[in-house]
């Protein structure tokens, strides 16, 4: 047991991202709306997750670098070098950016939960304001692994709710088997594989395994860090989902909606535990998702390797200016954070043909590039994904 805790990597880390307000809300949506039917969507998010972040996960380790400087040092050409980056760092950017808007707005839900929704407006100011702060200090550790553990005891609620609600299991087995897309899933679709997939922990991910793991024999705990952290978040996620199929109606607008889910095993507490995990998942994104759009805008230019750069600094707080901007705006609570985990479902192709590049060059990886076997599978997933973007917009559009 010691071996294996001292061995749990950044793995953990990408996990805990995707399960936050998006996630809750996604799969609660998707449970109330479809049932069982899109629990393939979650199995497929589970796959592309392992697949595209192990890939990263041995740029960062063989390297020793961060995936967009990986990228940068292989593009011979200037201009097309400079058209690459500025692409992958618009792609983050816009996708954190959506992203933030979400979990201020899904923090700013589990206040009004704990709270009251009389001063809703406020929240949103509330939370940038707290996420300000300590991004400032930089001391945040100790807040983080109590906000964790907040979250932490939300998933279990879910996964212990998922076996008080007695799903139909024949019923559950075809939802994870059978893809069908319902009419108006699509866009549902989308949002729980860029829910799962998140485009910017690419490129967290490849920063973080080289300050833990540096020569190729550590690829294997790396690949097992990934396998177990990603599988047991998906099972997180797929709980949710079968949590909320036992929620009757559709009419899903506010926390106090979305806490049905919990009430089987809490009952009338079930908003305040709810609003406590949401208030907690989404301050700890908060402060995460800016910083990962600085760490990528830090590889992209080269800039010095500071928390303190001022440059670095201008970059988070951009990012979490505009997710309170966003999350203020006059838009429902669910409309935004809908839109977060779409806006990462559609870039997330743009991000998967860069790093699927790199893996397969011998200059970058040597002996330890993408197989034949990971080439397909790499493949399948990103086409998927452009199909389904491409469905989205079409549904959107229409």
């Amino acid at each position: 047991m010691f071996r294996w805790t001292k061995n749990i990597g950044p793995g953990t880390l990408v996990a805990a991202a995707f399960i936050g307000p998006g996630t809750v809300t996604l799969c609660t949506i998707a449970g109330v709306r479809f049932g069982f039917t899109l629990l393939w969507a979650m199995v497929l998010s589970i796959v592309a997750t392992i697949v595209l972040q192990e890939m990263a996960a041995r740029v960062g380790i063989l390297t020793q670098k961060g995936l967009a400087t990986v990228i940068k040092e292989q593009i011979p050409n200037p201009w097309l070098k400079k058209a690459a980056l500025l692409l992958i760092l618009g792609a983050v950017v816009i996708g954190n950016a959506a992203y933030e808007a979400g979990n201020i707005t899904g923090s700013a839900l589990g206040l009004s939960a704990i709270f009251g929704a009389s001063f809703l407006s406020f929240y949103p100011f509330i939370i940038g304001m707290i996420a300000f702060a300590l991004l400032s200090i930089g001391n945040y550790k100790i807040l983080e692994r109590s906000l964790v553990t907040l979250v932490l005891l939300m998933s279990f609620s879910f996964l212990i709710t998922a076996i008080i609600t007695q799903p139909n299991i024949v019923e559950m087995f075809k939802g994870m088997l059978i893809p069908h897309i319902p009419e108006k899933g699509a866009l549902i679709v989308i949002g729980l594989v860029g829910t799962t997939v998140v485009p910017y922990n690419l490129f967290l991910h490849a920063s973080l395994v080289k300050e833990k793991w540096n020569k190729s024999s550590d690829l294997a705990l790396a690949r097992k860090d990934v396998v177990a952290s990603i599988v047991l978040g998906g099972i997180v996620s797929m709980a949710i989902m079968v949590s909320a199929a036992s929620i009757s109606g559709d009419n899903i607008s506010n926390v106090l909606d979305l806490s049905k889910g919990l009430e089987p095993l809490y009952g009338s507490a079930a908003k305040y535990l709810l609003g406590i995990g949401l208030a907690a998942a989404g301050v700890t994104s908060a402060i995460t998702a800016p910083l990962a759009a600085a760490y990528v805008a830090r590889s992209c230019f080269g800039w010095e390797e500071s928390l303190k750069n001022i440059k670095f600094k201008v970059v988070w707080m951009i990012i979490l200016a505009l997710g309170v901007l966003f999350s203020s705006l006059q838009f429902k609570p669910i409309e935004i954070i809908t839109f977060a985990q779409v806006a990462n479902g559609l870039l997330l192709p743009i991000v998967a043909l860069f790093l699927l590049w790199v893996v397969n060059k011998t200059s970058v990886l040597g002996e330890y590039k993408n197989s034949t076997i990971q080439n397909v599978f790499s493949i399948i997933i990103i086409l998927i994904t452009i199909m389904l973007g491409v469905k989205g917009i079409i549904s959107a559009l229409s």
